[in-house]
């Protein structure tokens, strides 16, 4: 099965409606897809070819659109490197990926030093050779490829097909509806599923996208006060603040906003019960960067009655609790459909990404009498601190790294501004300060995954199979 190229689709169908806009700035997709073509000429140039693997460093602007554009437009795949992570992790990202191109925003060269990136300044001067689009993709194709750390605290290099970014349109689109005037209000980062998902809705159903360079809560209010957007994603620290500039400003939002989504991670009642006063419906999402987006969403005539429920699968998913024989029994969540990756690259390809056709989320929840998902762990021991996943392993790596350390411990410790942090509880062979381990973490590890307090102790908690009890630290708190 083949699928029309989205872009040069959409510009057929709808090329006058509005596809992006940015500050003052919008642009039709009819103008964005002859900007995508130019670019691509440039990337064809550069000897960027159909099945290239190119790695991009980029902030959400209107030009990291463009080259995502442009890649489609080329069909090659895109590996997207997170702009929070240090130089360290993202040398990991690009030897594991063996990217065979390496493109950046120019304000964030500074990170790739050793990869010798070609800037996209530099790729504007570039003459366009003529080049022809992909008009049609393979349903197998693999667009994009994202980095999610995993248990083993070494990042999965995340295949996403046009199949699973498709699927995970429609899903949504039969969930919420859509009409020609949407607009969603993207504030979450491109390099991201949660954004990059925002861009593939829009060509599927023909949507514009109000793009921010990154959240501020007075500039999303403005949006939502004035009616420019009828979607958002949000996490919940995100929600939370855009809601204390909307009461501390008094302002009303628009009758034209129609939901919010939330995602990475449960979100209090309080926060909903405030976005009622507001006439915003939050609608409580469940995905992952496995399952290119939300796999359940609460639908609006659902949520009051159902607070705190993930909702129920979209249309084309299953979703069941391993173990599990009536409602309410908890159990690891498992998935099963079109929006699930097929695999991994670089150092977890020979992994499976699914058993028996399910794929394993490794968090824990439970499915009501109706149906509806209640997720009660984001996996046992992730973190999730301001939307971010943040896996213990990871930074109990690096801090066993450094010479003066036994043994590390990490777990999430509550946070009022970012819900969770992690802490570290670490047994030392040497003297060393926690500042010095501060310090340590700071240079090897994205801002939100260094532990913002450190303990030091004689021994870690372990069971009989020497296995850490990160669950047991949480006491120790």
């Amino acid at each position: 099965m083949m699928y029309p190229n989205w872009l040069l689709q959409r510009t057929l169908l709808t090329g006058e409606r509005l596809a992006l806009s940015y500050g003052d700035r919008a642009w039709t997709f009819a103008e964005l897809n002859t900007e995508a073509l130019e670019t691509a000429g440039r990337l064809a140039a550069q000897g960027v070819r159909k099945g290239s693997r190119v790695a991009v460093l980029s902030a959400s602007h209107p030009e990291f659109v463009r080259f995502l554009y442009a890649c489609l437009h080329v069909g090659c795949e895109v590996v997207m490197l997170n702009e929070r992570l240090t130089a360290a992790e993202l040398a990991y990202q690009l030897e594991d990926s063996a990217a065979d191109f390496v493109f950046a925003d120019d304000a964030l060269a500074g990170k790739l030093p050793d990869a010798l990136p070609l800037l996209f300044s530099e790729l504007a001067k570039i003459e366009a050779v003529d080049f022809t689009p992909e008009v049609e993709w393979e349903t197998g194709r693999t667009l994009s490829i994202m980095y999610t750390s995993g248990t083993t605290g070494y990042p999965k290099g995340v295949r996403q097909t046009a199949e699973n970014h498709f699927s995970s349109a429609v899903s949504s689109a039969l969930n919420l509806g859509i009409t020609p005037e949407d607009t969603w209000l993207c504030t979450v980062p491109l390099y991201h599923i949660s954004g990059f998902s925002i861009l593939m809705r829009s060509l599927v159903y023909g949507m514009g996208v109000r793009l921010h360079p990154k959240f501020e809560a007075a500039a999303c209010a403005e949006e939502l006060h004035k009616g420019t957007v009828t979607h958002m994603s949000v996490v919940g620290v995100t929600l939370e603040r855009l809601l204390h500039e909307l009461e501390s400003k008094e302002l009303s939002v628009s009758d034209r906003f129609r939901a919010m989504l939330a995602g990475g991670g449960p979100v209090p009642v309080s926060y909903i019960e405030r976005a009622e006063q507001f006439g915003i419906a939050v609608l409580q999402t469940y995905g992952m960067t496995e399952t290119s987006s939300q796999s359940t969403t609460l639908q609006p005539a659902d949520a009051a009655r159902k607070i705190g429920s993930s909702g129920k699968p979209l249309f084309l998913y299953q979703v069941k609790i391993e173990g599990a024989i009536e409602p309410g029994d908890t159990g690891e969540i498992l998935i099963r459909g079109p929006q699930v990756t097929p695999g991994y690259i670089g150092s977890f390809s020979e992994r499976p990404s699914q058993q028996d056709g399910w794929l394993h989320t490794g968090d824990i929840g439970y499915l009501d009498v109706e149906g509806f998902l209640f997720v009660i762990d984001r996996r046992s021991d992730l973190i999730v601190s301001g939307g971010e996943n943040v896996y213990p392993a990871e930074i109990e790596k690096v801090l066993a790294a450094h010479p003066a350390v036994q043994e590390a411990g990490v777990c999430g410790m509550k946070d009022d501004k970012w819900g969770e942090v992690p802490a570290a509880f670490v047994v030392l062979k040497s003297d060393v300060s926690t500042d010095e381990l501060h310090a340590f973490c700071k240079e090897r590890l994205a801002s939100y995954k260094v532990p913002k307090t450190f303990a030091i102790v004689d021994s870690l908690p372990r069971n009989a199979l020497n296995k850490l009890l990160r669950r047991t630290l949480k006491t120790w708190l």
